[in-house]
């Protein structure tokens, strides 16, 4: 799940936008402004938030060149009547009037650049020219999902240099369109539509895989009819995919997948709108007449279709619904999904133009903005827009036993605390003594609740008594393993080198670390404190790769909060946190750092979990005592 505005501080930050505001003009004046209306819930969210906003787009194909009839002075002055606050507009975009108004922004204000595409480096995703963009902000926003199937400067170059989250257009648009590729609820029908099966032959055959019925009309609909042996008269045809046709087929029933044809259509001896048409069998179109759309039989065997299914996607129309003599196929479809129970999402470019025509858009659960960038994100491919984002890290919550219960009370415990229901969106782990976790592993099986060890060795095997090495915890099954706790390190005297040793040897076999540092009462009140464990991250981080890095768990556990009934606060916490992701990013990157996760550890409990856990760079709790008790425990996953 990518991270969105609401999991970073924008407040007093520069933040740049990328917006999709490639709007329809005549004469200078807007006909549709959708784009704009759709991106607005982010726009006023950074407002109100007290960012300062700088927004940015494209507009039409100037090809590097400055050409005044796709200037976005016309968004400005549009976004401005929406917005009801001054909007400044900049002549330019990596120039002075861009800068100057740049820098004369107060929090909660807004600006628009002009148009990137003047600009022949942002297709080409020029590095200096996507540096230059980033000086404009602290934080990326990508809210342009139209464009997100598009590696540009502004839809992903940037992300290089900022921290790059997500707008809410862009969330629902994944969320949505995830839902449709992802789990979903079934019956799950897909309605593919269009001029060309060659246009939609990866979604088609990525869509075989999920669905449990396909529905094809549309111009493509006549070569799969000509696989059949149909005569088609002088419909539309890919002569050369009438056999990737027949093998689509055949996959479907291989598959299980239920695949429906149009059985009828209405026919026209000319491509215009007032052309004499009929309705004919679509397996014997006369020679002189060419199928525009689906006739009334096929309407109803569709439509019956999508009223049985609990989930149904649709991308491309039925017809040449651009005219009104053959629309009647398309809005059928359309009407049928406004009627239906189940989720309805439409995957952009002509079927979303299809809904709105037909005053059905808000019938519909979700209606994609995206013309090529929705078709390549149900084929499957990665866009780089969405690639480029951040994750949302997912809150670990960890149960740390310590040298408490025996086999019966662990079991007790197991017992007790699987009956809860967990959070969908937390992971949830408990580190138990070594003589427990078969027990415990045991138990665990069918849930969400990790294992994991308190400790393991740096080698594999030898003469080092009283040792558990990482090759027997995987054996067992156990992925993740606490380490570099501070009761190891203050009385079995544990080093930061021996902790970077055991490390490398968890990633060696699997096992994920929760890396534990931390200052002591005395370095804190030495004002030594951020030194101390700035210095443990480097140490122990010391010769790991950065993807390896991306998976250490962090607990930042104060020594003097540990066992004394004393807690930092929860403004300490986030302070301490913070200055880990940053000495982190000193390390690597800013990615890697925006990756890992950093618990706090040090007498969470019940009554001061949702605060600690409210933080923006606390993901978790290592949790000590208030881990011995299910109802306890519990409480501080559910925060």
């Amino acid at each position: 799940m990518k991270k969105t505005v609401k999991d970073i501080n924008v407040k007093g930050k520069f933040v740049f936008v990328r917006c999709d505001f490639n709007v329809p003009l005549k004469d200078g004046v807007i006909t549709d402004d959708k784009r704009i209306t759709a991106a607005l819930p982010t726009v006023k969210y950074l407002m109100e938030a007290g960012a300062k906003v700088v927004l940015s787009s494209h507009m039409g194909r100037p090809k590097g060149e400055i050409k005044p009839e796709l200037s976005l002075k016309p968004v400005a002055a549009r976004l401005e009547e929406l917005l009801g606050v001054k909007v400044a507009f900049a002549k330019d975009v990596i120039g002075k009037d861009a800068k100057a108004k740049h820098d004369a922004l107060k929090d909660g204000e807004v600006m628009l650049l002009e148009n990137l595409r003047f600009h022949k480096e942002e297709e080409k995703n020029d590095p200096e020219f996507a540096k230059k963009l980033a000086a404009f902000g602290e934080i990326y926003v990508n809210d342009a999902f139209g464009a997100a199937h598009r590696a540009h400067a502004s839809t992903a170059g940037v992300a290089d240099y900022l921290p790059a989250v997500a707008g809410f257009l862009m969330e629902k648009e994944v969320m949505y369109l995830g839902e449709a590729i992802g789990n979903v609820e079934r019956p799950y029908t897909a309605i593919m539509g269009g001029a060309k099966v060659s246009d939609k032959i990866l979604l088609i055959e990525n869509l075989l895989n999920k669905v449990d019925s396909l529905i094809i009309g549309g111009g493509m609909a006549y070569t799969f009819i000509k696989a059949m042996g149909g005569s088609i008269g002088t419909s539309l045809l890919e002569a050369d995919n009438v056999g990737l046709a027949a093998d689509l087929m055949k996959k479907a029933e291989e598959k299980g997948v239920k695949l429906l044809l149009p059985v009828d259509t209405k026919a026209a001896k000319e491509f215009k709108n007032d052309a004499e048409a009929k309705i004919v069998d679509v397996m014997k179109i006369p020679d002189d007449m060419m199928g525009l759309d689906i006739g009334p039989e096929t309407m109803k065997l569709f439509a019956g279709q999508i009223a049985a299914s609990r989930t149904i996607i649709w991308n491309g129309p039925m017809g040449v619904f651009e005219m009104p003599s053959f629309e009647a196929g398309t809005k059928a479809i359309a009407e049928a999904m406004a009627a239906s129970k189940g989720k309805t999402i439409i995957g952009g470019g002509d079927s979303a133009a299809a809904v709105a025509q037909f005053g059905l858009a808000d019938k519909m659960m979700w209606v994609s903005t995206g013309g090529g960038a929705s078709l390549e994100f149900l084929e499957g491919k990665v866009l780089p827009g969405v690639a480029c984002l951040e994750e949302k890290r997912k809150p670990f919550i960890a149960g740390n036993w310590k040298m408490f219960k025996n086999i019966k009370e662990s079991a007790d415990f197991m017992e007790a605390f699987k009956k809860h229901d967990f959070p969908e969106d937390v992971e949830v782990g408990l580190m138990v003594p070594f003589l427990q976790l078969e027990t415990v592993k045991k138990l665990a099986e069918g849930t969400k609740i990790r294992v994991g060890a308190q400790n393991m060795h740096f080698e594999d095997n030898g003469a080092f008594t009283g040792e558990i090495s990482a090759p027997m915890l995987a054996e067992l099954g156990i992925d993740c393993c606490v380490i570099g706790h501070s009761e190891r390190r203050q009385y079995f005297g544990e080093t930061d080198e021996t902790v970077n040793k055991k490390l490398k040897k968890a990633f060696e076999y699997g096992i994920q670390p929760i890396l534990c540092i931390g200052e002591s009462l005395e370095q804190r009140e030495a004002g030594k404190a951020f030194d101390i464990v700035g210095g443990q991250v480097k140490a122990d981080f010391e010769g790991i790769p950065s993807e390896q890095a991306k998976e250490i768990v962090i607990a930042y556990e104060p020594i003097w909060a540990i066992g004394t009934g004393k807690t930092a606060t929860a403004d300490q916490a986030e302070e301490m946190c913070a200055y880990i992701r940053k000495t982190v990013e000193g390390c690597y990157d800013a990615a890697t750092a925006a990756a890992v996760r950093i618990q706090y550890g040090g007498s969470v409990k019940p009554a001061n979990a949702s605060e600690i856990l409210g933080k923006e760079d606390i993901d978790g709790a290592l949790v000590g005592g208030a881990s011995l008790k299910p109802e306890d425990f519990i409480q501080i996953v559910k925060f």
